[in-house]
């Protein structure tokens, strides 16, 4: 069966020639996408035997993955893998986490960096969990060990079946999302991760952020009722709450907290609208799917 490596890039100069030799081991071809690198990352890649596809400025990782994603249907592949061209991601793993694609028993599978073991910083794993929990909240399906990891692979039915559009680093949550709302099966493989080397070229701290917030309108879109449901419920709560306390008051000291009150009316309010919306959108968003 056909396999084809596309490694998102950017200002990759010093691994990339490696990375793409060691690819070139287990594939047919290899697709670099140098997102507007300033340095010889292209050319590297190039001389090492890669098809390069080149944008003209730095336009981001999602959209980086959204041309490998088009030149891999012009090429119809039977297995399409995706990997980051820094080195952290070891291409000798490429045989094991492609094996169930050719084996027919998964459309899609997830390198798992999970744990102490795997060598990943503390704080990368408690930032990663967190990401897992959001992008779970996302969907009915459950959630998967490491939902972030740009080492993946896709059957030729995903290639056809995913869309991704999302130009930013949250691209990995997205493509995970419409797998399981297409009912793609899914399964995870342990990999060799190097934390050793300097990796995504954005501060870990504002990546995660990023993708945070971008998981949170995703799952707004996706699950409108869950998110403004649980959120108004729990406004109404706290208004319940701060309710019975404001009662307290009023009987010990027969003086009515107007400062409480307002509070109290301000969340009782804002939790009857929130899950009204989340009602509504819940109801037009059944509406359009059907």
């Amino acid at each position: 069966m056909s396999v084809l490596v596309a490694i998102p890039a950017f200002n990759e100069g010093p691994t990339i020639g490696s990375v793409v030799l060691r690819a070139k081991q287990y594939a047919e071809e290899v697709v670099v996408v140098d997102d507007g690198s300033t340095d010889d990352t292209a050319e590297i890649a190039a001389l090492a035997g890669a098809h390069i596809i080149q944008h003209a400025r730095n336009l981001g990782k999602g959209t980086a993955i959204r041309s490998a994603w088009l030149f891999a249907r012009e090429r119809h592949p039977e297995v399409l893998v995706l990997l980051d061209g820094d080195h952290q991601h070891d291409p000798k793993d490429i045989p094991r986490i492609v094996e169930p694609i050719l084996t027919g028993e998964a459309d899609v599978v997830l390198g798992v960096r999970w744990g102490k073991t795997s060598g990943m910083p503390l704080y990368r794993r408690i930032g990663k969990r967190t990401l897992d929990y959001a992008t779970a909240a996302a969907t009915k399906n459950g959630m998967l060990t490491d939902s972030q990891c740009g080492f993946r692979v896709f059957s030729s039915r995903a290639l056809t079946a995913i869309e991704p559009t999302d130009k930013g680093l949250s691209i990995e949550s997205q493509m995970l999302l419409e797998a399981q709302e297409r009912n793609l099966r899914i399964q995870e493989v342990n990999i060799d991760v190097r934390y050793d080397i300097e990796g995504s070229t954005v501060a870990p701290g504002k990546h995660g952020t990023s993708v945070l917030g971008r998981i949170v309108t995703l799952v707004s879109e996706k699950r409108p009722l869950f998110v403004f449901g649980v959120s108004g419920a729990a406004l109404l709560l706290i208004a319940a709450a701060l309710g019975v306390f404001l009662l307290q008051i009023y009987y010990a000291t027969r003086a009515f907290a107007i400062g409480y009150a307002f509070i109290v009316v301000l969340f009782g309010i804002v939790g009857i609208i929130s899950i009204f919306m989340g009602i509504t959108l819940n109801a037009l968003k059944r509406i359009a799917t059907k």
